[in-house]
């Protein structure tokens, strides 16, 4: 492997820190949920949160007021207050249905009870978002707003997120996007944030038919997904190239359209790999301006209330486990956070860049992982197809002996796991076990190393391993 030092290829774009995904709104009350978002915002640079659920009725939108026919949004102000209050954006998804405009009271879902029928009339709905959105004017100023997306609804291509059709989802966009630009036509709206990458020419073809406005096309894509729905033939690529080539698909989609060169956002995906994670990213970077790792924490409840903090196998999405505890994926992006803003040519899996006062570069040791399903705890293993692997890395243009900073991340390495094994992987652990593991699972500070007499580091890796090397001028 080579990087080069002296050739740029152009800007980095962080499109990995521009949002990350969590549980629903009301979750984000909670004084541990608020620790994880400003520790995420403060070590891996994240500027806006997504989470469903901000017109739940566990929030009490409807009814409001004294008379019961105003929406009520004393609550949906603290989670914006919250947010906002860390240094950290909404991306805004309107979801789910207050049961004030909703077409039924059957279709409850989640732990959280969320309604996802369609609104019994599009216009009373594109009414409401209109009144919602001037509240949010109103309290946080046209300045501030105009810097947030507007996202409608969620996967509403799943029978458990939208009990409506195709049909009915296009009429509720139309209705909040006009909405939306008819209070301020700077403000930006986006959708159709379908799962597995679906939809995506009728919903554009139907914007465009109708003259909608569409400032960002928004959908989700998860390395298990149905590839034969994804691409037409099931079992074609491994799941470490799943992501990447769904958003190439996508933005070739989106270009044959009157919306050429929207903006797409991968509001949702999500990887335990560190390795994967660099893979992904770096492979999405062609087409992606933003993407959005589900989830912060593990401060989680959508499906169930989990029963661990840690656990073996699948242990959740989320990159913080419950009591503040990082796991190998906050660790990752807090690697990725120290990457700078110019991108140097490579050779071989690394994204490298130039940094105010020298060059960083990711480096990773790709394999073949079996992701977790979207049930946090179902899975008591891990599939791992892949070796350890020393990598000769050579840095052209660095002198032989040059100093230089390595920091890894791994399964062992930036991991809650071996302390909490050497614990005795307790279900419950006690303050002070929790301390323990919270304290072992930090990055470790860099080491130190020197390059060869022909300009070569050496690295070891196991398998899913990275690698931060940093060096200075």
């Amino acid at each position: 492997m080579e990087i080069d030092l002296r050739r740029e290829m152009g800007a980095l774009d962080h499109i990995w820190s521009r949002c990350a995904g969590s549980d629903r709104a009301s979750a984000t009350m909670r004084e541990s949920w608020r620790h994880d978002l400003e520790r995420f915002r403060v070590e891996t640079g994240l500027e806006r949160v997504r989470f469903h659920g901000i017109f739940n009725d566990d929030l009490g939108v409807w009814p409001g007021g004294m008379n019961g026919k105003d929406p009520n949004f004393q609550n949906v102000d603290e989670v914006y207050d919250g947010v906002l209050a860390r240094g950290v954006q909404p991306f805004v998804e309107l979801s789910f249905m207050p049961k004030k405009l909703a077409s039924g009271n059957t279709k409850l879902n989640f732990t959280y009870n969320a309604n996802i029928t369609p609104p019994a009339s599009p216009q009373a709905w594109g009414d409401f978002i209109g009144v919602f959105v001037r509240h949010l004017i109103d309290r946080y100023g046209l300045s501030t707003v105009r810097q947030w997306y507007f996202e409608v609804w969620n996967e509403p291509n799943l029978s458990w997120f939208f009990s409506g059709t195709q049909a009915d989802y296009f009429a509720m966009y139309k209705a909040a996007a006009r909405a939306i630009k008819a209070v301020d036509p700077k403000l930006r709206v986006g959708g159709p944030s379908t799962a597995a990458a679906q939809w995506m020419p009728e919903f554009l073809g139907f914007c465009a038919q109708e003259n909608l406005p569409v400032d960002f096309v928004s959908t989700h894509i998860y390395a298990g997904d149905d590839q034969k729905e994804l691409f037409g033939e099931a079992n074609k690529i491994p799941h470490k190239d799943v992501i990447p080539a769904a958003m190439a698909k996508v933005r070739s989609q989106i270009d044959a359209t009157r919306y050429k060169g929207a903006e797409l956002w991968l509001s949702e995906w999500s990887s335990d790999s560190p390795a994967m994670i660099a893979h992904v990213i770096s492979n999405c970077l062609p087409y992606c301006h933003a993407m959005s790792q589900w989830c912060i924490s593990n401060v989680f409840e959508e499906i169930n209330f989990p029963n661990f903090i840690l656990k073996e196998g699948d242990g959740g999405w989320g990159m913080i486990a419950q009591r503040g505890i990082p796991r190998p994926a906050f660790n990752t992006y807090k690697l990725l956070h120290r990457l700078g803003q110019r991108r140097l040519a490579t050779t071989g899996p690394a994204l490298a860049s130039k940094t105010r006062n020298g060059a960083a570069a990711l480096i990773w040791n790709l394999a073949e992982v079996k992701q977790p399903s979207g049930i946090p705890g179902m899975s008591n293993e891990r599939i791992v197809t892949g070796e350890r692997k020393k990598i000769k890395v050579k840095l052209k243009g660095a002198a032989p002996g040059k100093s230089v900073r390595v920091s890894y991340v791994d399964q062992e390495r930036g991991s809650p796991l071996p302390k909490w094994r050497e614990l005795g992987s307790p279900q419950y652990p006690r303050k002070d076990q929790i301390d323990q593991i919270r304290r072992a699972a930090e990055l470790a500070p860099p080491e130190t190393r020197r390059l060869d007499k022909e300009g070569v580091l050496t690295l070891d890796l196991p398998p899913e391993g990275v690698a931060l090397v940093e060096m200075s001028e």
